[in-house]
């Protein structure tokens, strides 16, 4: 998976956090979220703009930092 083309770090956006592409979800919502329970479902019901591949490359990077 190219995390890469999903995750962006922008000083301009959040801060300059990693962030899912093209919006202002931060990767650390994304893994706080799935760790208090949330399914993935739930993320996506939530942030519509969200795919679940988005989701996988918060995963990829969390875990890898790449």
């Amino acid at each position: 998976m190219a995390v890469r083309s999903r995750v962006e770090i922008n000083p301009r956006v959040m801060l300059g956090k990693p962030v899912i592409r093209g919006t202002r979800v931060p990767v650390e919502l994304i893994v706080r979220k799935l760790n208090e329970g949330a399914t993935e479902a739930d993320l996506l019901d939530a942030y519509p703009r969200l795919t679940a591949k988005d989701i996988q490359a918060a995963l990829v990077y969390s875990a890898t930092g790449q």
